[in-house]
């Protein structure tokens, strides 16, 4: 069994004052519902999970019968950070899940094919993220604004979600995490720590992550949502 944990508990902070990015309208639909309807086209998907601030919890309720989110299993409250979210969903997941994927509800541009891309990697390779080459120039800034160097671009990459890995590798990956009381922004990061491999899988389409109001209209740009 896969389950995906959608991730949708921020505070919005360069959004704007008292704005949950995750129920912001884009097109016609709450930002997060693009998501979730990715997730339940998805055929490598079994249930999901999606983590939401703790005051929003009766309006994500709403998301399954409007939207048609059959495969949506539980709504809860998220933690302070990132990685309590996710940890609190995977609190929840079924018993039968192999295999976990965590996707921001900030990227409604996933498609179910990226989706299945990632968890078929993740199969493979025990942890795999969706990621992007990038092609800009790139400077290292050791203080200030003062270029100290310019890094090689051909070993970087931009990196997104979905971002999936096997329930066990998972699990001992943020036990490391709590041990060294690190904190961490992906999954990878986690995994990372451990040694264990991260494979990239490249995605050439824009995955944007709404993070400020001018990046909806590109979004919606990008779905050619009218």
């Amino acid at each position: 069994m896969n389950t995906a944990i959608v991730v949708a508990a921020g505070k919005s902070e360069r959004m704007g004052a008292n704005l949950d990015k995750a129920f912001l309208s884009l097109g016609s639909k709450p930002l997060i519902a693009w998501s979730l309807m990715a997730l339940e086209a998805c055929q490598d998907i079994d249930q999901i999970i999606l983590v939401v601030r703790k005051d929003q919890q009766q309006s994500a309720k709403g998301l399954q019968p409007m939207f048609g989110i059959s495969k949506l299993r539980k709504i809860i409250s998220g933690g302070a950070r990132r990685q309590d979210s996710v940890q609190a969903g995977m609190k929840e997941m079924d018993p039968g899940t192999r295999l976990v994927v965590v996707h921001d509800g900030a990227r409604p541009c996933v498609t179910p094919e990226l989706i299945s891309e990632v968890v078929k990697a993740a199969k493979r390779s025990g942890c795999a993220v969706a990621a992007s080459r990038i092609w800009d120039t790139v400077k290292y800034a050791e203080k200030g604004q003062f270029v100290d160097h310019t890094v090689d671009r051909t070993k970087l990459w931009a990196v997104a979600t979905p971002q999936a890995a096997q329930v066990g590798l998972l699990t001992r990956a943020y036990k490391e995490v709590e041990a060294k009381k690190l904190t961490v922004t992906d999954e990878a990061g986690a995994v990372e720590l451990l040694n264990e491999p991260v494979r990239l899988v490249e995605w050439r389409r824009p995955n944007i992550k709404i993070t400020t109001p001018e990046d909806l209209p590109l979004a919606a740009a990008e779905m050619k949502i009218v």
